[in-house]
Parts: C-alpha cells; sequence; structure tokens
C-alpha cells in the first residue's frame, strides 16, 4: 500500500468561500492536510452562474438548498467573492508554509457563462482551475440529475450528461482540468433501474473522454465516488495525458479521502507522478 504522504495534491477541495458549503473551513482543511502528510492541497471553489429548479417535495428534498431557491423552486447561486477568497489563501499560506496551497476554481458549466467566468478570473492568480457539468436542461430549466430521474429515463440522462461534457470540452476554454465526468451515477438511481454499469455507456464515456485528451485537458478522478476502473482504462487508450485527484471534500476530515486507492489506480493504468507534489500525473509511457 502506498504511503499517505507519498499521494498527490488534493486537487478539488471546497472551503467557506464556496456557496455551497457554509460549513467549510479552509484552516481546518490545511490543517488536515498536515495531520495526514499530504504535500499540496487545492482550494477550487465554485463558481456557478446557470440558475437550477430546485426540487421541493420527494426523495432529493434538499433542506439547504430549497432556502436559496425562490417560490417557483429556481436557485440562483450567489456571487463568488473572489477577492476574499484569495486574501484567505494568502493567510493560509503564511500559516502552514510546509503545505503547498493552490488557489483556483470549479467553474460549473464555463461554456455557458464565458463572460462572468472571465471576469473572474482576472480579479487575481488562480493556480487549479477545474471545469465541471452539473446540470442538463430540463423542462424549461436546468437541472441537476437527481433532480431529472424521477421524470427521466436513467440511461438517456447518463448519454446527454456525456454528451454534454463533450460539448463543453469543445467549446469552452479556460480551464485545465474537467472534474467529476462520472457525476450523474452520483445519484443514480439503482433501487428502481439496477446496479450502474459503464460499459453501458463505453460509447458515450469514449466520446467524451476522446474529446477531452484532445482539447489538451487531465481527467479528475474524484473520490467522492471512487471513479470506475474501467473509464480509467478508457481514459488511456483514448490518449489521455494526465490525471489529477479530487476528494470534492466540503468539510475538513474529507481531505484526500480515498486517495491510497485512487493512487494505486491510477499507476495501475501507466500513470505516474511528477517531480513535484502539486504536478499532474502523467502517462508512463
Amino acid at each position: 500500500m502506498a504511503e499517505v504522504s507519498s499521494l498527490p495534491c488534493d486537487s478539488h477541495v471546497h472551503t467557506e468561500w464556496s456557496w455551497d458549503t457554509p460549513v467549510g473551513d479552509m484552516e481546518g482543511s490545511c490543517a488536515r492536510a498536515v495531520e495526514l502528510g499530504l504535500r499540496a492541497i487545492a482550494f477550487t471553489e465554485h463558481l456557478d452562474h446557470t440558475v437550477i429548479r430546485i426540487a421541493r417535495e420527494g426523495p432529493y428534498v434538499n433542506d439547504r438548498l430549497t432556502g436559496l431557491a425562490d417560490p417557483e423552486g429556481l436557485l440562483t447561486p450567489p456571487a463568488f467573492d473572489p477577492v476574499g477568497y484569495l486574501a484567505a489563501i494568502d493567510h493560509c499560506r503564511d500559516r502552514f508554509p510546509q503545505l503547498r496551497i493552490l488557489s483556483g476554481l470549479e467553474m460549473g458549466e464555463p461554456h455557458r457563462h464565458a463572460g462572468p467566468c472571465s471576469r473572474i478570473l482576472a480579479a487575481g492568480r488562480f493556480d487549479r482551475v477545474l471545469g465541471s457539468l452539473h446540470s442538463l436542461p430540463d423542462r424549461g430549466a436546468f437541472a441537476e440529475p437527481w433532480e431529472i430521474y424521477p421524470h427521466r429515463d436513467a440511461h438517456e440522462v447518463v448519454r446527454d450528461y456525456l454528451a454534454g461534457v463533450a460539448e463543453m470540452m469543445s467549446t469552452a476554454g479556460m480551464f485545465s482540468v474537467l472534474a467529476h465526468i462520472d457525476y450523474p451515477i452520483r445519484s443514480w438511481p439503482a433501487e428502481r433501474v439496477g446496479p450502474f454499469d459503464p460499459r453501458a455507456f463505453e460509447e458515450e464515456f469514449r466520446h467524451a473522454l476522446r474529446a477531452t485528451a484532445r482539447s489538451g485537458r487531465a481527467l479528475e478522478i474524484n473520490t467522492r465516488l471512487p471513479l470506475h476502473a474501467t473509464i480509467l482504462r478508457w481514459w488511456h487508450e483514448e490518449g489521455g495525458d494526465a490525471v489529477t485527484f479530487g476528494s470534492d471534500a466540503h468539510l475538513p476530515p474529507d481531505v484526500a479521502h480515498g486517495f491510497t486507492d485512487a493512487a494505486q489506480m491510477a499507476e495501475a493504468h501507466g500513470f505516474r507522478p511528477g517531480p513535484d507534489p502539486h504536478d499532474l500525473w502523467v502517462r508512463a509511457d
């Protein structure tokens, strides 16, 4: 088993500077990283502009998100404060000199919001920028997969999601890493349609992975839900040059969760760390 201290930068961590993480803790996450022996961490806060529909009843109700929605059930993500965030990054760098701390963003649907995203990027230096697809068009609005599954075929939702990833790769700039390509699987309705099998979507996954590889971006191995090894194998076969690792932690105890297994899987599929702790892992061949 690999030692924790040999593992890569946690390149996907949220704190109180993300609108959906009111109890996040940047200093606490740094302390947790030091405790684990990590040498680098990236705080990739949410930068979202897509207005999404939130369920008000049923199994996917989230009281905290519902409280942010208007009477029609539409949630407009609160604005991101780049000045305050970057000042917090500097503070943590002073307090934790033994830890390489990267600034960053997780930009939601940047291909839909190029202007606002560009203005935030111009506000300062962001070392690690992720691109994410969180929502899909649905019934005249946008919604996350967990909101769509109850009234649409689950397989169609995943296929539409992966097509959206490919579109985002071809029409958006500004970011260097594709986050959580398996995002809709977090809420996959297994009790209704059976266990998730990536092989049922091989063509769609390969298309999205190929588009990502051709764009020169890295693929994130997100450990919130362990990435299926088959998807990582397809990434290598489709020409993917690099991977990052992201816990998607919203609380300090979740920093680097599952990284030992994820690093071993990456090594088994032909990826190796770079010379610096914050580097991407690249192809060994």
